[in-house]
């Protein structure tokens, strides 16, 4: 299975695109703070979702595909913090939640697509 035809994959670049543009108007100040908070634990999610289907079993895959799914509560939680804040409007976190959501989503399929391979 490659992961680059994978839909989860290629919606979760799509997500952190997203992330990376809404977090371009952060406060300088954030830079390596939220800024880079954010930026990373997006970019955790395809990398995750990617190492796993490397790995050599289905465990280690769903192990990283946990991960993935763990860093996107870590990313929303942000993101939050990040309209709390005043960073972002309520339309833009509505819009990335609606995106975070269905990516949540994906992976959830993925996740029991493997676990029922056990």
């Amino acid at each position: 299975m490659n992961y680059t035809e994978l839909e989860v994959w290629k919606f979760s670049r799509a997500l952190v695109k997203q992330v990376y543009l809404l977090s371009s108007s952060f406060p300088s100040e954030e830079l390596y703070a939220l800024t880079n908070q954010v930026r990373r634990c997006s970019v955790s999610i395809p990398s995750n979702i990617a190492e796993g289907l490397g790995r050599k079993s289905n465990k280690e895959t769903i192990h990283f595909l946990f991960i993935a799914k763990g860093s996107m509560y870590e990313l929303e939680t942000q993101l939050f913090l990040a309209f709390d804040l005043n960073y972002i409007s309520k339309e833009e976190l509505k819009s990335i939640m609606v995106q975070i959501t269905t990516c949540k989503k994906l992976l959830n399929g993925f996740i029991n697509y493997f676990k029922s391979k056990k």
